[in-house]
């Protein structure tokens, strides 16, 4: 389930626009990322046998590379 709202200052998400100039983005609350499904999918892909690895990029911010 996911509320709807606009989020801008909350999250601080700017971009820069094609005159350098850095605006503020805009989305609705749970549109950015499906957090179960992404869970989801990191456990399923990355069964071992000795367990589920995290993948590279998000070790640090983990601080550990396997699941056992």
């Amino acid at each position: 389930m996911s509320e709807c709202s606009i989020v801008t200052i909350c999250l601080k998400l700017r971009y820069k626009d094609a005159d350098k100039k850095t605006r503020l983005a805009h989305t609705l609350n749970g549109s950015s990322l499906a957090l179960p499904r992404i869970v989801a999918a990191l456990l399923e892909n990355n069964q071992t046998p000795d367990g589920i690895r995290i993948p590279e990029a998000l070790i640090p911010y983990t601080g550990f590379d396997m699941i056992k």
